[in-house]
């Protein structure tokens, strides 16, 4: 994380500070950047057993400070979880991890189903 990047984040937690960064960085944004912004990802996940492949939407908006919305297809969850690498969110019956860094999507249903796919920056 650059030192403007550190300067916009203010005195977050580190956790949140990272989460936040890798989002910025995923944005492509400047450094001087501390304006709302958002992050879309096309997500193609593939759902295990049942060979099927979903397009998922995921859309994060944060301000200066903090993460503040996370919408996956449009539906935004009840809650979120920032990891050292990305999100951890859940859906009706799925859970979801999405690792910014390498831009994968991991997701079970409760060990009924599972899904693994790649994502990429999306129009937004």
């Amino acid at each position: 994380m650059s030192e403007r990047q550190g300067q916009i984040l203010g005195a977050g937690g580190a956790l949140l500070g990272l989460g936040l960064g890798l989002c910025l960085g995923l944005a492509a944004l400047s450094p001087a950047a501390a304006a709302p912004s958002s992050v879309v990802l096309s997500c193609a996940v593939a759902y295990l057993p049942q060979r099927s492949t979903w397009v998922r939407e995921v859309r994060i908006d944060w301000d200066h400070k903090a993460v503040r919305r996370l919408r996956i297809d449009g539906v935004e969850p009840h809650g979120f979880s920032l990891l050292p690498d990305g999100v951890m969110t859940a859906l009706d019956n799925e859970r979801i991890q999405i690792d910014l860094r390498t831009r994968q999507w991991q997701s079970d249903f409760r060990g009924h189903a599972t899904g693994q796919g790649r994502c990429e920056n999306a129009p937004g």
